[in-house]
């Protein structure tokens, strides 16, 4: 062995598979070397003596840095709402190490090569996490998507309904066609915000109810939407190989259409991951039920929105059998005027990006399991959809090495003096989230500590001819 060397050590060093005394080799590349046990990383220490450091978190779990693979950061265009550097800022603090950005709400939109380079640009040195990109279809932009992959955005995502941005229209069954044909054989993943209005959804009349009560907006967008939009995906399964992913899972009533939809791939004998269907929940849906929110809260708000408890407990026990394969954010923030008491106005969006990790292990933490489920869900599923499982989302030989020291004992109160994205609103506000996320560190460089982010921004743009 030559050069220098770090050596991560924790009595609780968490994998997918295991939770165990041990320690992650790192070389001088910030790449990790081998994971070890304690007594193997015990003989390192001292044969190579003076050749490495040694950061030891005692107690502290050492888990894989958290993939975000949902993240409105919103720069240029509404930097306002959202900006790469508060961002990432918040992420770092949050024990997440790649995020990757949604084609919306920035302007322009992700739906061109030249606008990737616009936004790529704007992102350039501001980034405290490595950062990926999404790119979007929208009607008429078929003939970018190729130029789009070859640049290296991670897949593409699109609305069945309006999305909320004029300059992101949402696409129909003949746009859809044209985006298959573009992706097929590209390897890339065509993301669906997968709500479909039809006659009976539009005849729910909520202009006689109170705009202030949650469960006005919630009659507004019913289950009968995401069952709509994934009967016209799974349409369209047998007749492509591209892969698909549905993005922020709220109703728990479609995950077994899309049971039904991976069978059928694997069956026909698609070989791609989860074959070729796969599906993310967010965490205000396992943790946020409709009966508790409070009247004209619309930092509440989302799309699809949150419903009641007893579909929460369903997601949750659909998520533990594999029927879901990972959990994100789904950070979409905005200004505070865009947050009134009307929830029929104001923008849909949970802001949350920071308290992700905590909010997760305090459901899990609650429900008597353990911390493997983190590396799973967290960070293994979002590496896998974005392709980056060579590079991200867990402690093993030839990856990154993003990690954290997560203490899962401590718990805090979320305050908006803590807050590190730009606009302080959330649902969290006054809510006691159990572990703390003590240290982060970026392909082996320390960028969190105490409370703070340490330095200037260390992250890459995950693209072609960047950095």
């Amino acid at each position: 062995m030559t050069g220098q060397y770090q050596l991560f050590l924790s009595k609780r060093l968490v994998t997918e598979t295991n939770i165990f005394d041990g320690g992650v080799l790192v070389n001088d590349c910030g790449v990790i070397e081998d994971v070890l046990n304690r007594n193997d990383a015990d003989k390192l220490i001292a044969e190579l003596k003076d050749r490495i450091e040694v950061i030891d978190g005692g107690e502290w779990a050492l888990i894989a840095g958290v993939v975000d693979s949902h993240v409105h950061v919103n720069e240029p265009g509404r930097t306002a709402w959202e900006g790469f550097r508060t961002a990432t800022n918040a992420a770092a603090a949050g024990g997440i190490t790649t995020i990757v950005d949604m084609p919306l709400n920035s302007i322009p939109p992700t739906t061109t090569l030249e606008n990737l380079k616009i936004k790529a640009e704007s992102a350039k040195g501001h980034v405290y996490v490595d950062v990926g990109f999404w790119g979007g279809v929208i009607v008429g932009n078929q003939n970018s998507l190729r130029d789009l992959v070859k640049a290296g955005v991670v897949g593409f995502k699109c609305f069945l309904c309006p999305s909320g941005v004029d300059e992101f229209p949402n696409v129909g069954p003949k746009d859809l066609e044209l985006a298959f044909d573009a992706l097929e054989g590209t390897g890339s993943v065509l993301a669906f915000h997968a709500e479909l209005e039809d006659e009976s959804c539009t005849k729910t009349d909520t202009t006689e109810e109170d705009p202030e009560e949650y469960k006005t907006y919630l009659q507004s967008r019913p289950p009968k939407m995401e069952l709509n939009a994934i009967t016209l995906i799974t349409d369209f399964l047998g007749k492509t190989n591209v892969r698909v992913h549905i993005v922020h899972v709220s109703s728990s009533t479609v995950v077994p259409l899309l049971e039904k939809a991976r069978a059928a791939r694997i069956a026909a004998g698609h070989d791609a991951w989860r074959g070729g269907v796969t599906a993310e929940t967010c965490h205000h849906y396992l943790t946020l039920s409709a009966d508790e929110i409070p009247r004209g809260h619309s930092e509440y708000k989302c799309a699809p929105p949150i419903r009641d408890i007893n579909n929460k407990e369903k997601l949750w026990k659909f998520l533990l059998e594999d029927k879901l394969d990972m959990v994100v954010s789904d950070h979409s923030p905005c200004t505070p005027e865009l947050k009134c008491s009307n929830n029929l106005e104001a923008w849909g969006g949970i802001s949350s990006v920071q308290f992700g990790l905590s909010l997760f292990w305090t459901q899990l933490s609650a429900r008597g399991l353990d911390m493997r489920s983190i590396s799973k869900y967290l960070s293994v599923g979002p590496a896998q959809l974005c392709g980056l499982q060579n590079r991200k989302g867990a402690i093993k030989a030839g990856l990154d090495a993003d990690l954290v020291f997560f203490d899962p004992d401590e718990s805090f109160v979320v305050t908006s003096n803590i807050i590190r994205h730009k606009n302080k609103l959330t649902p969290y506000i006054g809510k006691e989230l159990k572990g703390v996320v003590k240290k982060t560190y970026l392909r082996g460089k320390l960028i969190y500590a105490d409370g703070e982010v340490i330095g200037q921004p260390k992250g890459k743009l995950l693209l072609k001819n960047y950095n």
